[in-house]
């Protein structure tokens, strides 16, 4: 009788984790790199705004 030998493949799952945890973080920081850039550009779009506000009234 063959005994059948359970193939050790935890190496792949710890890659596997690795990969996907790594993909995720890197996601993450883009969105908070999207998200201040956005703001930076928020906060000039309402001082031009205000500045413009100020010139019209003028």
């Amino acid at each position: 009788m063959v005994r059948a030998v359970t193939p050790d493949t935890f190496s792949f799952m710890v890659l596997g984790y690795a990969v996907i945890l790594g993909t995720m973080a890197a996601y993450t920081i883009s969105l908070m790199l999207r998200s201040r850039r956005i703001n930076i550009e928020l906060r000039m779009l309402e001082d031009a705004q205000a500045r413009e506000r100020e010139s019209q009234t003028r």
